[in-house]
């Protein structure tokens, strides 16, 4: 039985591979474009990167509304354009664009897009 357990669980590892860290694509975009990683604010909130123009959150695009409130935060805390990095690992990620988009023009936030083949 741990032995079928155990092959299962191979099995669907490697069928599903893990999931990259927001972390991984926060140090790749943010070293590629010049930022701070995690700046610290004074309400002790952190910045996931910050540029000579804007403050950026990064965030799965399922958890596209959050990014928005955090970005609009970030910015008033630091002065900064807002900015926004959404992960896309899956297609079924993309619909969410359709939700965030709007709200980015409408608040003038800027939006970048990364994937897992940025990581390499």
């Amino acid at each position: 039985m741990k032995r079928a357990a155990a092959s299962l669980f191979l099995s669907l590892t490697l069928a599903f591979p893990a999931i990259s860290a927001e972390k991984d694509y926060q140090s790749a975009w943010c070293h590629k474009n010049n930022g701070i990683q995690e700046y610290r604010l004074s309400d002790q909130t952190r910045v996931d990167c910050l540029t000579d123009t804007h403050a950026i959150e990064f965030d799965y695009a399922k958890k596209w509304a959050e990014a928005v409130g955090q970005a609009l935060h970030y910015s008033r805390m630091t002065g900064k354009l807002p900015g926004i990095v959404i992960i896309i690992e899956k297609a079924s990620d993309l619909p969410h664009l359709r939700k965030i988009i709007p709200l980015c023009l409408q608040y003038d936030i800027e939006l970048w897009l990364t994937f897992p083949s940025d990581l390499k």
